[in-house]
């Protein structure tokens, strides 16, 4: 479901996506703000971009030079209609670049915490010091500001750090205000939407749920759903938002693939008891780890357990003589598969997104999928879904599978379930649990010798990967307090048959994604 621009009212920011890694953080951080943004292709025309409640525009970065031959670019139009535009990274670079100013590339790059000093006083530096750190990433450098605009800020390495055009609400920035190493960056881009956009707060994803659910009734008029159901907090306040629109229309399935944490399928049936939600569960185990059985590949896995699922859903279907398959996709499962943005590489595949095979035999409903995982949250506390839930570590779809590195096997399954079930009781003991975003064990193939009662045994290597995010779009490894660590680590090596080392992943996302496969 994408929310309807027409009967949408909040004001909107439109951010065109160049292709930089950063342009769906910059819409969650607008959205943050409570301003409502949408992300559009540097293909979009003018007159896309220049819609009725569109109040700004904001350029994302790139991997591109401006320069270069068919390098992304966009209408002049766009930076000439009057709305305020905001370029960032890419963005700065190209509104020096379409209206006359120079842009080169420097001698070294600028990448990391860089001191900023504002020259100019400027709404878009309201409030602020003249001294800024900014988060920097780039080798391009404006070198001189286009003719009717002038530079607000400076670095070492970029004498335009920011600019602005004389009398013209459009304004261009080389750093990155939307990552969190820019300390003051969220009151940049506070700025730039109600000081110079004149945006209302006006974007509370939970007050959408009457919108939601009616437009869940009008897309299945008098048809029947069943709904992927694992038991988190997406796929679940999906189930029950389709519940509001279609009553006893909707069946959940829940399917027990073998691959999911420990004492899953009981906490999840008699959650669904509960909540008095329609449901069948299917026993599945075998099917799935027959399936896996020397399937070493992760994207193989998944488009394998993406099959998997469909072909249970179809056949439940078919009982229940149901047309509609409603899933709990977020956004960035649509954002990593590659279906959301401008040359996007695919990431992985999620197995309800890029993992479904290319003809499904079931109409897809998806009334989550523009929303980022804290909105879903906000969503789900005002349909009333238990706490324990909503702040429940997201867990995916294909389960374990995807955190056992190499071909999935009873052996390998056992350690990651047991071990993954100790960093979690551990992080609940150190009152950590609802402080990180995700916690979990990984294990593959690799090996390492140990001496257990005397004796020298040869066991698996379990990583503990334990992060904090806030959308899963970005992600940092926690600095987990060394008595915790040491905690889980011999409960591991000690209750865990087959296991000799433990580590600790301490890697951020980018370049690391957060699941290892």
């Amino acid at each position: 479901m994408v929310v309807s621009r027409s009967r949408h009212k909040s004001d909107r920011v439109v951010v065109i996506d160049f292709g930089g890694q950063y342009a769906h953080l910059i819409a969650r951080r607008v959205r943050e703000l409570h301003v409502y943004s949408e992300i559009l292709p540097y293909t979009v025309s003018a007159d896309e971009v220049l819609n009725e409640g569109v109040k700004g525009i904001i350029l994302s970065g790139g991997p591109r030079s401006v320069y270069e031959e068919e390098a992304p670019s966009i209408d002049v139009e766009v930076l000439t209609s009057g709305l305020p535009v905001l370029g960032i990274c890419y963005g700065h670079q190209l509104i020096a670049h379409l209206m006359g100013g120079e842009v080169v590339r420097a001698s070294r790059g600028e990448y990391g915490k860089t001191l900023m000093r504002v020259c100019v006083a400027d709404d878009l530096f309201y409030g602020l010091s003249e001294v800024q750190v900014v988060w920097m990433s780039h080798r391009d450098v404006v070198s001189s500001p286009p003719r009717d605009f002038e530079a607000l800020a400076s670095t070492e390495l970029s004498p335009v750090a920011a600019m602005r055009h004389r009398s013209l609400p459009v304004y261009g920035v080389q750093f990155h205000p939307e990552v969190s190493h820019t300390p003051h960056g969220m009151a940049i881009l506070r700025n730039f939407l109600f000081r110079i956009c004149k945006c209302r707060a006006s974007w509370y994803p939970e007050k959408l749920i009457p919108e939601i659910v009616e437009d869940i009734r009008r897309r299945v008029g008098g048809g029947k759903v069943i709904c992927a159901l694992s038991g988190g907090v997406d796929s679940l306040t999906t189930a029950l938002l389709v519940k509001k629109a279609v009553g006893d229309s909707l069946v959940a399935v829940f399917v027990d693939h073998g691959l999911l944490r420990k004492g899953e399928r009981e906490r999840v049936t008699h959650l669904l008891r509960d909540l008095g939600i329609r449901h069948v569960v299917v026993d599945a185990r075998s099917e799935f780890l027959s399936e896996l059985r020397g399937v070493k590949d992760p994207e193989v896995k998944r488009r394998i357990i993406g099959a998997k699922f469909i072909e249970i859903f179809e056949s439940i279907a078919r009982n229940f003589g149901a047309e509609w398959l409603a899933q709990g996709t977020i956004y960035p499962d649509r954002v990593e598969s590659g279906r959301v943005g401008v040359g996007k590489s695919r990431i992985k595949s999620h197995h309800n997104v890029g993992g479904l095979p290319e003809r499904v035999g079931l109409r897809l409903l998806e009334p989550l999928g523009d929303f980022y995982k804290d909105e879903v949250r906000k969503i789900a506390r005002e349909l009333g879904v238990p706490s324990e839930v909503v702040e429940r570590h997201p867990f995916p779809g294909p389960g374990l599978a995807i955190r056992i590195i190499g071909e999935v096997t009873e052996e390998k399954l056992r350690v990651v379930r047991e071990a993954s079930h100790i960093v979690e009781e551990e992080l609940r003991v150190a009152g950590l649990y609802d402080k990180v975003w995700q916690a979990f064990a990984v294990v593959g193939d690799d090996k390492w010798v140990g001496v257990m009662g005397d004796e020298r045994r040869e066991g698996y290597i379990v990583i503990v990967r334990i992060v904090e995010s806030t959308d899963g779009m970005t992600a940092d490894w926690v600095r987990v307090p060394h008595e915790v660590l040491e905690r889980i680590s011999n409960r591991i090596t000690s209750e865990v048959e087959g296991v000799t080392m433990v580590a600790y992943a301490i890697t951020s996302k980018p370049p690391s994604t957060i699941e290892p496969c």
